[in-house]
């Protein structure tokens, strides 16, 4: 008991304490009253629109993150891959998964900016993207760039599932006659698809509590529910923090449905993997 005291009270002061005094707060005026004023707010049309934005951004960068991250992790670790590329690739997205904010919004302004060396260099090949509608700083831009970490988070999460695919069902599928395509669908796909959607939610979890990249790339431009908040504790529009807790208190209630579904497809791939 003792030796996971610690983690008990770091869950405690870092979780479940700010979670409370959140959901307390979100029910009080500034005097300190009980008061449905501030979910009431939630409902005006600029913090519908944040929700909606950061839902869609959240679930466009999962499905994008999770589908191209399954294809590089599995291509990486699949059997004839030369070994050196399994720890480069781990150890390459362990930095990137972990490379966001500001430092990130920076190295895309440079590379795919308005002047950035990127765009500049498809611009001397006579591709302009900028002239073509693109810009890095709307919702595609914003939504690539948080791929830059999305895809690496996918590739760590759904590698040891990938390992749990034994050579021996291809081979038996194989020498049942059976396609690549009919092993994918009738064995492959079912078999990863609990860890392939866990990861998927794992990644719009991920996607929905960020704050700095969007926020030093789009100065505010796209409406996001971490950003609504940061403008009312910060008094750029008013300085209401019990309003800026319920703003908080539907980021964390989406995010603990988030969890959930996690936590209950983790425990469908543990019983699998138990039981094979």
């Amino acid at each position: 008991m003792l030796v996971v005291a610690p983690f008990f009270l770091y869950t405690l002061a870092f979780l479940l304490i700010p979670s409370a005094s959140v959901l307390v707060g979100a029910f009080q005026n500034q005097e300190g009253a009980f008061t449905l004023a501030n979910l009431t707010a939630l409902l005006e049309d600029q913090y519908l629109q944040a929700y909606a934005n950061s839902l869609e951004i959240s679930a466009a960068t999962a499905l994008a993150g999770g589908a191209f991250g399954l294809l590089v992790a599995y291509a990486a670790l699949s059997p004839g891959t030369p070994r050196w590329i399994r720890p480069v690739l781990t150890t390459f997205s362990g930095v990137a998964a972990n490379f966001a904010g500001v430092p990130l919004a920076f190295a895309f302004i440079a590379t795919l900016g308005t002047t950035g060396f990127l765009t500049q260099l498809l611009k001397s090949g006579g591709l302009d993207l900028y002239g073509r509608g693109f810009t890095l700083f709307s919702f595609t831009g914003l939504a690539l760039t948080y791929l830059y970490f999305q895809l690496p988070l996918m590739i760590l999460v759904i590698a040891p599932a990938i390992d749990g695919l034994k050579r021996e069902w291809r081979e038996a599928a194989s020498n049942l006659g059976a396609t690549g395509v009919q092993f994918w669908r009738f064995i492959g796909l079912p078999v990863l698809l609990p860890s392939l959607l866990g990861a998927m939610v794992l990644l719009f979890g991920n996607a929905f509590a960020a704050y700095a990249t969007p926020y030093a790339l789009t100065s505010g431009v796209i409406s996001l529910v971490p950003m609504q908040i940061g403008n009312v504790l910060q008094g750029n529009v008013l300085t209401d923090p019990h309003f800026g807790q319920a703003l908080a208190l539907g980021m964390i209630v989406v995010i603990a449905i988030s969890m959930s579904v996690y936590a209950v497809l983790q425990q469908r791939t543990a019983r699998w993997t138990r039981g094979r």
